[in-house]
């Protein structure tokens, strides 16, 4: 199950904090097609945000077809966003660790690999790579 976190810091909305979670997981393949989302009271517990902002999280999702609310049963996931299998999705993700610790080990901060990542991610998406 996803446990979600707002960053109240940030600019980003909450609500839209809690989609790109749930979209995010459904692309790592950790939230699968039947899976159940936590209930709207758990995720207000959880991470201290409106009971409204979760109504519009889940409903914009459901909006999206990624979400499909059972009367009675709860949230759960209709669809997946991932291409990749789980198998593939776990190989890379230990690789970017690895790389993660060794840019880390190199004197590189934390916000100087996530410029990086976000730099090489720019020339890939305009095919420069």
């Amino acid at each position: 199950m996803v446990e979600f976190r707002v960053d109240r810091s940030g600019g980003v909305p909450a609500y839209r904090q809690l989609m790109n979670q749930v979209r995010e997981a459904l692309r790592l393949g950790w939230l699968q097609p039947g899976d159940r989302l936590p209930t709207v009271r758990a995720v207000v517990a959880s991470s201290g945000v409106n009971v409204n902002t979760v109504l519009k999280a889940y409903r914009e999702l459901e909006l999206a077809g990624l979400l499909e609310v059972r009367q009675g049963s709860g949230t759960f996931i209709k669809t997946t966003l991932g291409s990749a299998t789980p198998e593939v999705v776990a190989d890379l993700q230990q690789q970017l660790e690895d790389w993660v610790r060794t840019a880390h080990q190199s004197g590189m901060e934390h916000e100087d690999v996530a410029a990086l990542m976000t730099a090489v991610l720019a020339r890939d998406k305009d095919h420069q790579l």
